[in-house]
């Protein structure tokens, strides 16, 4: 079982003191561009390129989806 926030600690430590943990944490991930990518996944997204890339109008603007999600539209 992995250990909770409370058994390490970390939920009485200051913001500062979490900020400062979180980032230490980061800093020891490996980067997504040494991660190995499963091939299931990378088909998905060449399926969804090729997709894009087939029928360029079937998508919507960055900005209309940004207004549906906050309720403009």
């Amino acid at each position: 079982m992995s250990p909770t926030l409370q058994a390490l600690g970390i939920d009485r430590m200051s913001r500062e003191d979490r900020l400062r943990l979180l980032g230490e944490i980061w800093d020891t991930l490996t980067p997504v561009t040494q991660a190995a990518i499963p091939d299931a996944h990378r088909e998905e997204l060449d399926r969804r390129l090729a997709a894009a890339d087939a029928n360029p109008s079937a998508g919507l603007p960055w900005e209309e989806v940004r207004d549906r999600l906050r309720g403009g539209k």
